[in-house]
């Protein structure tokens, strides 16, 4: 396959951890972090988030995030 007929990669990080309230982003324990992964695009990450935050909703504090790694790695692109 050529370069033009590839789908680009856009890569998302899937992460979370129990935050230590809930008005602010501060994670009670680092190294607790849970990484679900690396997705090439983002309807896969969205999957993914979606499927650890229905795990832990009966904890308030626990929290998922998706970070936009491509965004990251090429910030002209992101506009």
């Amino acid at each position: 396959m050529t370069e033009s007929s590839e789908k680009k990669q856009l890569l998302h990080l899937v992460f979370g951890g129990e935050l230590e309230s809930l008005e602010d982003v501060q994670f009670r324990d680092l190294n607790g972090l849970d990484i679900v992964g690396i997705f090439p695009d983002y309807a896969s990450a969205l999957t993914a988030w979606k499927a650890k935050a229905q795990q832990t909703v009966d904890n308030a504090h626990m929290r998922y995030f998706i970070v936009h790694m491509h965004r990251l790695l090429d910030p002209q692109s992101a506009k």
